[in-house]
């Protein structure tokens, strides 16, 4: 009888990490970004019944990058976490701590288990609170690592190009308007040259903590998002004039 091929456990984890990423790769990223009266989201996905952004609770969003089944079997098992936790004790014990630690755990479980391939999935957990000072943003990664984003964040396909153009064009407190704009030019930015995407290639949502309704959660329609899409720039304001300097020939004339 041979002996089993042997694989260090090192190497089985790389493997396994290698795997998971290059799966996410080849999906389309999908950006959150902080604003004055919420978080949005924001994804090119031409698919108008498969969504990547998706409501979880009242106010509660999930985004995910990479396969849809597997993604989509999280957020249905979301959903019916918040669902029971909520009805077995009060709708405020669901938050989105709970909910990013529930992803972690499971994630982390597959990922490390020799019995079944990793997800190839990337997430999302959103809250918002009373003020955007109280507004969680969680990032989970297919291993269970869980990080927790401020201001914005980028997941799947080229992450890294579309984080450094928010990273020089956010600007905190700013309206759903300029987010969306910011969002959308963000997701089309690469190294080469920028493109636009249209408005019916566009997934966006938003948390918006001015709805009078308990479920935060809203989706803008494709003519909300190509109105402000449409919408020139605000133009530069005008410098102020330089002083003149003293010899320049503005001096008072002297009297004689």
């Amino acid at each position: 009888m041979s002996a089993p091929f042997y694989v260090s456990p090192e190497q089985l984890m790389k493997d396994r990490a290698d795997f998971a990423r290059k799966g996410i790769a080849r999906g389309r990223s999908v950006v959150a970004v902080q604003y004055a009266d919420g978080i949005l989201f924001a994804s090119e996905n031409p698919s108008q019944a498969l969504h990547k952004v998706s409501e979880i609770y009242d106010r509660i969003a999930f985004a995910a990058v990479g396969r849809y089944n597997e993604f989509e079997n999280l957020r249905i098992a979301g959903v019916r976490l918040a669902d029971m936790r909520g009805y077995a004790y009060d709708r405020r014990d669901v938050t989105g701590r709970g909910l990013a630690n529930a992803y972690a755990q499971t994630l982390g479980t597959i990922f490390s288990s020799g019995g079944e391939k990793p997800y190839e999935v990337e997430l999302f957990v959103a809250e918002i609170g009373r003020s955007s000072a109280e507004d969680q943003l969680y990032r989970l990664t297919y291993d269970g690592q869980v990080a927790d984003e401020h201001q914005y964040a980028v997941m799947g396909g080229a992450a890294e190009s579309v984080a450094g153009y928010l990273q020089q064009h956010y600007r905190p407190d700013a309206d759903l308007d300029s987010a969306l704009a910011l969002a959308v030019a963000a997701l089309g930015h690469n190294e080469t040259e920028d493109r636009s995407i249209a408005a019916e290639d566009l997934e966006v949502a938003v948390l918006d903590r001015t709805r009078t309704q308990p479920r935060k959660f809203s989706r803008l329609s494709p003519s909300r998002i190509q109105t402000v899409l449409a919408r020139p720039a605000a133009p530069a304001a005008p410098t102020a004039p330089a002083a003149p300097a003293p010899g320049d020939g503005d001096e008072p004339p002297v009297a004689p």
